[in-house]
C-alpha cells in the first residue's frame, strides 16, 4: 500500500533527477560554445597569417623582380661565388660578355672565366677575401670571341645569417671603355693647354701690334746718337789723319801748332770720350729695347726668379704711354729697392695689360690720371695701378676675369687682356685682384712674393 509520504517521496526523486538533467545538458551546451568561439579565434589567426604570408610573399617576389631588374641594368659584371669559387649567380652582364647563360656557369669554377694570364691573380682571391678586400685588380675575362676582356675587378666577403664566411661577390667594370674616356679627356684637355697657349701668344700679339708705335719712337732716340756719334766720329777720324800724316812728315814745330789749332786736335781728344760713351749707351739701349721685345713677344718660359719691380713697371707704362693716341698724366711711386721674386716677362705683360686696359677706359676724359705704386707687406710684394675713370659696374666685378669678356666696342678688345693676366699671376704664386678706388676708378692689385 502506498501512503502519501510515499508518493510524495517519489516525487521529489523524480523533480531532483529531472533538475539534475537540465543542468548537465546546460553545461554541454556551454562547452560546445566555449570550443565554438575558440575554433573561431584559431581560424581567425589562420587567416590573419595566410594574409600576412601573401603579403610577405608578394614583397619578397617584388624584391627579387627588383633585384634582377637591377642586375640586368648593370654594365659592371657580377658573380657571386661560395667559398670553393663555384659560380652561384650570374648577372646579364656577364653573361654578355662571355657568351654563357647563367644555368650554363651556375656551379662551375669562376676561375675558368679568365685568361691564363690573369689566373695567378684570381687564385689568390679566396686567400684574400679572409683578411682585406681586393680593390681594382686588374683581370682579363674570356670574351664570347675568345679574345680578353679587361676588367677592374673588386673582390669582397660574403657572410650568413650567423656571420659565417659562405662566399665571395666579384664585380668588375670593364677598363676599356674607362681606357677610352680617360684617352679622349686626356686628348680634350691637352688640345685646351693648346689653344690656351695660342690665345696667350695671340694676346701678345695684338698688345705688341699696338705698342709698335711707341717702340719706335723709343728706338729712334738711341739709333739717333749712333748715327750722330758716328758722323761726328767719322770727321774726327778724318781730321786725326791729316794731323798724324804731318806729324810723321818732319813738319816745322810752327806748322804743326797751327795746323792742331786748325783741325782742333784738342776739341776732339777731349770730345772724344763723351762720343763713344754716348755711343755704346745709345747701343745698349737698343739692345735692352730688343731683348724686352723678344720677351714679351716669344714663349720663352723665364725661370722664378728675383728681380728689381721699378725697371720693369717703368719700361711698361713708356711703352703703352708712347703709343697712345691721348697721353695721361702718369704717377709712378716704386722704391728703387724694391724686389719682387717672379718671371720679370710675364710681370712685364701684366703691367703692360694694366696699363693699357686703364688708359683705353680713360680714352674720352679731356685729362687722364694713371696713379701706379708699389709696396712691401710682409712677405709679399703689392704693386696697384689705379685710374680715375668711371670704375667698374658692380655686376661686372665677379666677370671682369672672364675669358672673352669685355665692354669694349666690337673691334676694339678681345676680351683676354685681364683674363691672361689673371691666369699669369697665379702661375707664378701670385694673384690678380680688381675692386673700386673709394675716391673713384678702377683698382688692380697685383699680388707677388718677396725676396724675403
Amino acid at each position: 500500500m502506498v501512503t502519501d509520504s510515499g508518493i510524495k517521496g517519489a516525487g521529489s526523486l523524480i523533480s531532483r533527477l529531472g533538475s539534475d538533467e537540465q543542468m548537465s545538458t546546460s553545461s554541454s551546451e556551454e562547452a560546445w560554445i566555449e570550443v565554438i568561439q575558440k575554433m573561431d579565434l584559431v581560424y581567425a589567426d589562420l587567416v590573419r597569417y595566410q594574409v600576412e604570408l601573401e603579403e610577405k610573399n608578394s614583397a619578397l617576389e617584388e624584391a627579387q623582380r627588383f633585384i634582377e631588374s637591377v642586375q640586368a641594368a648593370m654594365t659592371d659584371v657580377l658573380i657571386v661565388c661560395d667559398i670553393q669559387g663555384r659560380i652561384q649567380q650570374a648577372n646579364t652582364a656577364l653573361e654578355r660578355i662571355t657568351g654563357r647563360s647563367e644555368k650554363e656557369l651556375l656551379n662551375h669554377s669562376f676561375k675558368a672565366l679568365f685568361v691564363e694570364s690573369s689566373q695567378y691573380l684570381v687564385d689568390g682571391f679566396a686567400d684574400k677575401i679572409r683578411s682585406e678586400t681586393v680593390y681594382d685588380c686588374e683581370v682579363n675575362l674570356i670574351s664570347a670571341d675568345g679574345t680578353p676582356t679587361p676588367l677592374a675587378m673588386n673582390c669582397s666577403s660574403r657572410y650568413d645569417h650567423n656571420g659565417r664566411l659562405v662566399g665571395m661577390v666579384l664585380i668588375g667594370r670593364p677598363v676599356g671603355e674607362l681606357r677610352r674616356a680617360y684617352e679622349e679627356l686626356h686628348a680634350t684637355h691637352k688640345e685646351l693647354k693648346q689653344a690656351q697657349e695660342q690665345l696667350v701668344h695671340s694676346e701678345k700679339m695684338a698688345s705688341l701690334g699696338r705698342l709698335v708705335a711707341g717702340v719706335a719712337h723709343e728706338l729712334n732716340n738711341p739709333i739717333s746718337f749712333v748715327f750722330g756719334n758716328m758722323h761726328a766720329l767719322k770727321r774726327y777720324g778724318e781730321r786725326i789723319t791729316r794731323y798724324l800724316d804731318v806729324i810723321h812728315k818732319d813738319v816745322e814745330g810752327e806748322e804743326r801748332e797751327a795746323l792742331r789749332k786748325q783741325l782742333k786736335i784738342d776739341h776732339i781728344l777731349s770730345d772724344i770720350g763723351s762720343l763713344i760713351d754716348g755711343t755704346l749707351e745709345g747701343a745698349e739701349r737698343v739692345s735692352d729695347i730688343v731683348m724686352d721685345l723678344r720677351r714679351f713677344s716669344g714663349n720663352q718660359q723665364e725661370d722664378i726668379q728675383p728681380f728689381l719691380l721699378a725697371p720693369v713697371v717703368t719700361t711698361a707704362v713708356d711703352w703703352v704711354v708712347k703709343a697712345a693716341r691721348r697721353k695721361p698724366d702718369v704717377s709712378v711711386e716704386i722704391p728703387g729697392d724694391l724686389q719682387a721674386v717672379g718671371i720679370k716677362g710675364l710681370v712685364h705683360q701684366i703691367l703692360v695689360n694694366l696699363v693699357q686696359n686703364a688708359i683705353d677706359v680713360m680714352e674720352q676724359m679731356e685729362e687722364p690720371r694713371l696713379a701706379i705704386r708699389g709696396w712691401q707687406d710682409w712677405d709679399r710684394v703689392r704693386i696697384e695701378v689705379r685710374d680715375f675713370g668711371p670704375g667698374i659696374p658692380k655686376a661686372d666685378l665677379m666677370r671682369v676675369f672672364d675669358p672673352f669678356f669685355t665692354t669694349k666696342d666690337v673691334g676694339k678688345g678681345t676680351g683676354l687682356g685681364l683674363y691672361i693676366s689673371y691666369g699669369l699671376a697665379n702661375d707664378q704664386g701670385g694673384s690678380l685682384v680688381a675692386s673700386n678706388h673709394p675716391e673713384g676708378g678702377a683698382m688692380f692689385t697685383l699680388t707677388l712674393k718677396a725676396t724675403g
